[in-house]
Parts: C-alpha cells; structure tokens; sequence
C-alpha cells in the first residue's frame, strides 16, 4: 500500500465521519418540532427521519462534483481537480480536504457539546476554506465568482445565510398567524390530531430534501479525492460504493439523534403546540423547496431554527425567549471563520510534519478531540428519554427582555486545540444563562 493509498483512506474515513456528524447535528431541523409537540415519539421520530434520508441520498447526484466549486478553486469546470495540485500523487489535495474536514467535524461537536443548532453546510465550507487558505493562498478561494451571477462565498454561502431564516420566519409567522385566525373558537380536540399528522408530512419532506442535499456533500468531497490520488477518473458519476457509504453514514447519524440540539430547537426556542409545529415545517419545507428551484444553497437549520421562531412571533401569547435565539445568532455568525481557522491549525500541523505522518497526526488529533468532546457530554447527558422536560430559562416573551449574549471571539473557540475550544464555548454558554439553564442544556 503506497502513502497516498494511505492518506486516501483516512480522507475516505474522516469525510464519512463528517456525514455521520452532519445526520446527528441535523436531525433536529426536521424532527425538532414533531418530538416537541408529541406528534411523534423520539426514537419514531429520528428512525424515520434516518430512513428518509437514506432515502434521500439516492434521489440526485447532480451537484455532488462541484460542490466545493461554491467556495474554493481547486476544481475545474467538469469537477476534475486542477493539474496543478495533482503532484506527488495529489497528496498536496488530500491534505487541504483532509484539513477542511477536520474542521467541519470539530465544529459540529462543539456546537452540538452546548445545543447549539449551526449550519454543517458551513462548517464543511469554513473548515475547506481556511485548509484552502493556508494551503494555496487568499487566491485560492472563491469569493465572488465572476461577477456574472450571484456566486462565491458572498453569494452561495454569506447571502443566504443572512436571507433565509428571515424569509422562513416570516413564512412560518405569517402560516401560524393564519392558522390561530382561522381555528379560532374551535375546540382544539378537533383540531390537534389534524395538525400533528400535518406535522409528520411536512417533517418528512425536510428530512427528504435534507438527505437528498446534504448527502451529495460529502459524496463529492470523496469523489474528488479518489480522482486526485488517480482511483477514479469519471469526472460525470459517482462510484457506487461511495453513494452507500455515504447514504448510511448520514442515516446512521440522523437515527441517533442529536439530542441536544433537538432539545434547544424544540423546547428552548419558544413553547410549541402543534399548530405553530406544522407552520414551522411547512414553512421551512416550503423556503427549501423554493430555493432549490431557484437554485439557491440554503442551510436547513437556518431555515429550521428561522421557521420555529417565527412560529412563536407568529402565535398570540407565545413569544420568544430571545436570550436562546441571540446565543444561536452568535454561532451562525462565528462558524465560517471558527471552522476556517481549524481547518487552516490543521493544515499547517499535517504540512509541518510533512507527508504521511503529517496526515495521521491530524487524523489522530480528530479522534482526541472528538473522545474528548464526547466525555464532556456524558457529565450532562441529554436523550430521548430527557428531551422534551421542562425548559428551566424564563419564559418567552414576546420582545427582547434582556441583551444577547455577545458572541464569543472566534480566536477563543479555537484557541490552543479542539479540546480548548470545547470549554471556551461552554464557558461562553455559561456566562450568559443561569445555572439550571446549563444543566439542562447539557
């Protein structure tokens, strides 16, 4: 087996990580709601949002081989990585992929240690970005694209970032608005079983739609490795055994369930009946689907967590709990450049060392900081059995009552090591809510 053999495998291993963390994280995009408003048992809820994922994954391919096109240059127009970066067997390739998934995974376990929905879209383009930095330059990035349409960063990543949860919160105000107005003075016994099967159609439809895109990700991101190291070279397909892989490793993760963040999402965001549930998804079904006709890339949480707050502007009486909704805000906004600048540690740590055992220090640096963020998590554990208690915050109310949480600099998340910025996230969480309210969230 030669090194690049070698440093293939890990990439194969550390991007079908990333896909199982991606199911996890995201799980509460479509299922948050539906656990909280008991439409649907947690363990029904996450076995069938794996299911249709698995699903999903099998539906399209049609983007998976230029998908890190949006963000970095290392690909031409069919999807072929440049000659350029395919010396010395494309191990100089298989480093940045390497190191952008790295940052990715790490990201997404931080953020899922403090409940804390954030976008795995934009951590996997944050940590490709920053390894793409390091590794080739400010050039090496895709920033604007050529200025014909909208494309880049600014316009695939930033611009819908900063739109979608807008648009969907005021889609899902506006569906619960209309729902109330028009149940009004109907006894809700008739009304109640109606807008839970509601709730589990519109649910399935995310969960499709997210294993349909999400999956593609990490199908390209493999897809490019194997034609760097010279094991594939059909640029217009996918190897079978990729799509499998890739499929199950996002089912795998969507079925066990990122509690946490189900839990934030679903309880701690404002308090949910299942009218609000079936406007939150409808909504957020209704924003995805659009976007992909106009061929916007959205991330789903943030239409998810977009939808669930506008559900509670939308509901008289319901509110808000605005602390929750700010420290949310402060993630989203750090995750390009926390993940960025892991990817880019990374980078620098595989290339100082050089070679293949520059490769397997960072791959052995992933494995410590995930032990070491999955230890943290067994102190509070949250599951199907604890998910839905009783948030311990104040109540929501129906405007800001106190400051948002300030966001957290990115250099303190990431200071140091993974292990570092775990506890910098927890203490960020910790400093702005009360002593209960961590408990619970953790």
């Amino acid at each position: 087996m030669t090194e690049t053999s070698v440093i293939l495998a890990l990439v194969v291993v550390t991007a079908l990580a990333f896909d199982f963390t991606n199911g996890f994280h995201d799980t509460a995009n479509a299922m948050a709601t539906s656990i909280a408003t008991k439409a649907l048992r947690p363990r029904t809820a996450v076995a069938l949002s794996g299911v249709l994922n698995l699903i999903g994954a099998f539906l399209s391919v049609e983007v998976a081989l230029t998908v890190t096109n949006a963000v970095v240059r290392i690909q031409d127009k069919t999807g072929a990585p440049k000659a350029e970066l395919l010396a010395h067997g494309g191990s100089g390739l298989l480093l940045i992929i390497l190191a952008g998934l790295v940052g990715g995974i790490v990201w997404n376990l931080l953020t899922w240690l403090v409940g804390l929905p954030s976008s795995s879209s934009h951590a996997l383009f944050g940590g490709l970005i920053g390894a793409t930095v390091a590794g080739l330059g400010w050039a090496g990035v895709n920033w604007n694209g050529d200025g014909s349409k909208l494309d880049g960063v600014v316009g695939k990543v930033l611009l819908p970032a900063v739109l979608s949860p807008v648009i969907a919160a005021l889609v899902a105000a506006a569906g619960t608005w209309l729902i109330f107005k028009a149940t009004n003075g109907i006894a809700a016994r008739f009304t109640e079983r109606g807008f839970k099967w509601g709730q589990i159609g519109s649910a399935s439809l995310v969960s499709l739609a997210h294993g349909t895109n999400d999956a593609q990700k990490t199908m390209g991101v493999i897809t490019l490795a194997l034609i760097a190291s010279g094991d594939w070279s059909d640029t217009g397909n996918i190897p079978l055994w990729v799509k499998v892989a890739c499929a199950v490793a996002i089912a795998l993760g969507t079925y066990l369930g990122g509690w946490r963040i189900i839990r934030t999402l679903g309880k701690g965001l404002t308090d949910i009946n299942p009218p609000q549930g079936t406007a939150a998804q409808s909504g957020a079904a209704a924003v995805i689907l659009a976007s992909s006709q106009l061929g916007f890339a959205l991330s789903t949480t943030h239409v998810a967590t977009g939808s669930v707050l506008g559900s509670g502007l939308g509901r008289p009486g319901a509110g808000v709990r605005w602390a929750v909704a700010g420290r949310m805000v402060a993630a989203w906004l750090i995750t390009l450049p926390a993940a960025g600048l892991i990817g880019a540690a990374m980078w620098w740590t595989g290339h100082l060392i050089g070679g293949l055992g520059g490769a397997v220090v960072v791959f052995l640096l992933l494995v410590a900081a995930s032990g070491g963020m999955w230890w943290r998590s067994r102190s509070h554990r949250v599951d199907a059995s604890n998910v839905n208690d009783d948030w311990s915050s104040p109540a929501p109310t129906a405007s800001p009552s106190e400051p948002l949480a300030a966001p957290a600099a990115p250099s303190a998340l990431v200071a140091a090591s993974p292990a570092a910025a775990s506890a910098g996230v927890a203490s960020s969480l910790a400093a702005s809510s009360d002593p209960a309210r961590v408990a619970a969230a953790n």
